[in-house]
Order: C-alpha cells, then sequence, then structure tokens
C-alpha cells in the first residue's frame, strides 16, 4: 500500500516581517494542514536564519505541526551537539521534530567559515559516523563510538524522548542515498549538486529516469525497503488558481530551460486538478509521498486540502 501523502512547507524569511507576523505564518501553515514546515541550512548569500532557532520557535508557535531542517549539513555543527538540541526540542514540542540531514555541498560556506571541504566521499563517510552517534545518543544505553572522525566514550543521551525523531537523510549521489536506505527513517531525493556550479545542472539530474534509479539505490540498501518514507521537494511550482497562478521557483530551478522543466516529476504546473493528479501518479511511480511544495502557500494550500 502507498504511504499517506504528507506535506512540507518552506518557514518564511525574517525580512520585511516582525517577529509576532512570523509566527502567525507559521500557524497559517498548520490551519491549512500541512505536516511539517522546514528550513534549510545556511549562513551565506544573505541567509539570516538558525534552523534550530526557528525550528524552536515554530514548534513553539503551534500544536500539531512538526518541524524538520531540510538539511542540517553535517559539518556545520558536531553530532554531540545536534543531538542534544534535537533531544531537547523533541521533548519540548511533544514529539514534532524530523531530523534532516546531509553531507553538505556548497563550498562557498565551508570557506567562508574557514571550514575544510572535503572531497564528497570523506563528506558522506562523516555524515554516515554522525548518524550512528546520533542515533545511539537517542538509544536507551550510553553510547561509546568509534569512529575515523567522531569518537565517543560512555555519553548517555539525555534527555530521552519519548520516541525518537525521524530521521531524514537528503542527496542526490548514489553513495548516499544508499546510506540513507541503510541509516535513515525518510530518504530526501534531491539533485546531485556539486561544488561546481551544481545548480545550473540541478534540473537535468531529476528527470524520471534519475529519480528511479535514485529511489532504487535507497531501496536496494535498505533492511527493509518497505519502511521507508521518501520525500522531495517540487523544485519549480506553478498552480493556477481561480484563473490566478500562484507559485514559486527554487535557485536548483531556476536555470532550468521550459524542456528541462516539462520532463522533471519535481515541478508542479497547471490547474489545483492537474496538479493533484501528477502527484497521485510520482507517488504511484516512485513511491514518494512526502513532498515540499515550497513557499508559496497560495499556490500550495489548494494541494494540500485535496490530498493532505
Amino acid at each position: 500500500m502507498p504511504k499517506p501523502f504528507r506535506f512540507t512547507a518552506s518557514m518564511p524569511g525574517l525580512g520585511g516581517r516582525t517577529p509576532a507576523q512570523w509566527r502567525e505564518q507559521i500557524r497559517r501553515v498548520e490551519e491549512l494542514g500541512f505536516s511539517s514546515v522546514a528550513i534549510s541550512d545556511h549562513f551565506t548569500d544573505g541567509w539570516a536564519m538558525d534552523p534550530i532557532v526557528a525550528m524552536t520557535v515554530a514548534a513553539e508557535a503551534t500544536s500539531r505541526l512538526k518541524v524538520l531542517a531540510l538539511v542540517f549539513c553535517n559539518d556545520f555543527r558536531h553530532p554531540v551537539l545536534l543531538h542534544k538540541s534535537m533531544a531537547n526540542l523533541a521533548v519540548f514540542s511533544g514529539g514534532r521534530v524530523e531530523v534532516g540531514l546531509g553531507a553538505g555541498w556548497k563550498q562557498s560556506e565551508h570557506e567562508a567559515a574557514g571550514l575544510t571541504f572535503d572531497p564528497p566521499a570523506v563528506r558522506v563517510e562523516r555524515l554516515a559516523e554522525s548518524i550512528d552517534v546520533i542515533s545511539g545518543l537517542f538509544g536507551p544505553e550510553p553510547l561509546s563510538y568509534a569512529g575515523k572522525h567522531y569518537r565517543i566514550t560512555e555519553l548517555h543521551g539525555l534527555p530521552k524522548p519519548a520516541h525518537r525523531p525521524p530521521i531524514l537523510v537528503g542527496g542526490g549521489g548514489r553513495k548516499v542515498l544508499e546510506l540513507a536506505g541503510r541509516s535513515a527513517d525518510i530518504v530526501g531525493i534531491n539533485p546531485r549538486l556539486t561544488a561546481g556550479g551544481g545548480l545550473a545542472a540541478a534540473m537535468a539530474d531529476m528527470t524520471a529516469e534519475r529519480i528511479a534509479a535514485k529511489v532504487a539505490w535507497a531501496r536496494a540498501a535498505a533492511p527493509d525497503p518497505e519502511r521507508l518514507e521518501f520525500q522531495m521537494t517540487m523544485l519549480d511550482v506553478r498552480v493556477t488558481v481561480g484563473g490566478e497562478t500562484h507559485g514559486s521557483t527554487s535557485s536548483q530551478a531556476a536555470a532550468a530551460t521550459p524542456e528541462e522543466l516539462a520532463a522533471s516529476p519535481a515541478v508542479l504546473h497547471g490547474p489545483v486538478d492537474a496538479c493533484v493528479d501528477k502527484l497521485v501518479e510520482v507517488r504511484e511511480r516512485f513511491g514518494i509521498s512526502y513532498f515540499h511544495l515550497g513557499g508559496n502557500l497560495a499556490a500550495a494550500a489548494p494541494i494540500v486540502a485535496k490530498l493532505g
């Protein structure tokens, strides 16, 4: 049986809003029936928001909505510290946390902060260890761990939420998606972004054939493929509601050609019913049921109302 549809929306930015207006926008996301609200993890190019702080404020402003980072860059935080933040937030929110993790791809951010930007294989290896550490700290016993990148000695991960938050691992390459299949609860299907201008080539990596391959890599690596939930961001959304078109375009789709957009399952264009039909088709064909519909609520809300 296919998994139920779930939807996430972008957290609003800080620019041009008071804190009260920001909280009201988050409450609006909850009222519209979204499962979660998501935030990216950046600190250059004008990005102002800290994901952990924003997730905490969003959880406090709502009563049902889950909060999610899409995704934490593993190199920015030691896994012991990230576990501590997520464990606290899971307790204080009543379990409304999903922990999204990725290996990082934006070299300019590492350079701006003086962080070493290792080759992809090393970053994925470090991410794998981080997942082990975070998962282990959510376990009942003190954790000892001896890896290449992290060493933990008899550390008891506290506090203990009633349930371990689901772990989402997102990526676009085979190694990270196989890692996600082995160790995550939710697999994020993304374009493969490289340090050398990956944004320009993002849509070419999100054709139906490429998405099918990405899902297959994760499923083949999973001990129990049926337990996996698959998540994907719709990179270009233009929904016609009542004769007016609303939408949002991610940076990963900004340079795409019309032909690339038309060929991608990660693009949502047209009337509400046509967009609904496409999401149903994507779920049936690829098993993807958890969708990020961008930051334009006017575009996303009618779809969530029909499928959420």
